[in-house]
């Protein structure tokens, strides 16, 4: 089994030019539904909207020698139907396509279940996203076949695709 490259620590104010830094270049941006560019004030105005009041966990993926790469996060967490959805970027570019993303899922997921008690989370990524899509499927994720929705992006029209993985699934992987 591969050793794990990364671990995760809770986000703080203090990150905030990086995650402004990595959302706002182009091959993060163009894969979220949210294109508008990101600003500190935005930035922590969502710290402080829904980061602090628990509306939001969010995690620094960081790599074994210490270098930061990304974000991974719960968002609309429902404590009482005990569910969330879950985020991903990675915001350096040669550190696409080297499985730190399923890395930083599994660790994701084995908190959302372990510590938050959740017991489903679900994801939403633009078709297209092939890499987003294999990383979820490394994660344990599942497509929900029957549930897609469509946007209206720079991009023009774009297709939602939803995935999910419950406690039951997650504990039987």
């Amino acid at each position: 089994m591969k050793k794990e490259q990364v671990h995760l620590r809770f986000m703080t104010a203090e990150d905030t030019p990086k995650i402004v830094a990595w959302r706002n270049q182009e091959f993060v941006r163009r894969n979220f539904i949210y294109q508008k560019p990101f600003t500190p004030e935005g930035h922590l105005r969502w710290m402080a909207e829904q980061v602090e009041p628990g509306h939001v966990v969010q995690f620094i993926i960081c790599l074994a020698d210490g270098r930061e790469i990304g974000s991974v996060y719960f968002r609309d967490i429902d404590r009482k139907a005990r569910t969330a959805e879950y985020g991903i970027f990675i915001g350096e570019a040669d550190a696409l396509g080297c499985g730190y993303g399923s890395q930083a899922a599994k660790l994701a997921l084995q908190y959302a279940f372990d510590t938050m008690h959740l017991q489903k989370v679900f994801l939403r990524f633009l078709e297209g996203n092939e890499g987003a899509h294999k990383s979820y499927e490394n994660a344990g994720f599942r497509m929900m076949e029957d549930k897609r929705e469509e946007v209206l992006l720079e991009q023009g029209e774009r297709q939602v695709l939803f995935m999910e993985i419950d406690r039951e699934a997650w504990l039987g992987r």
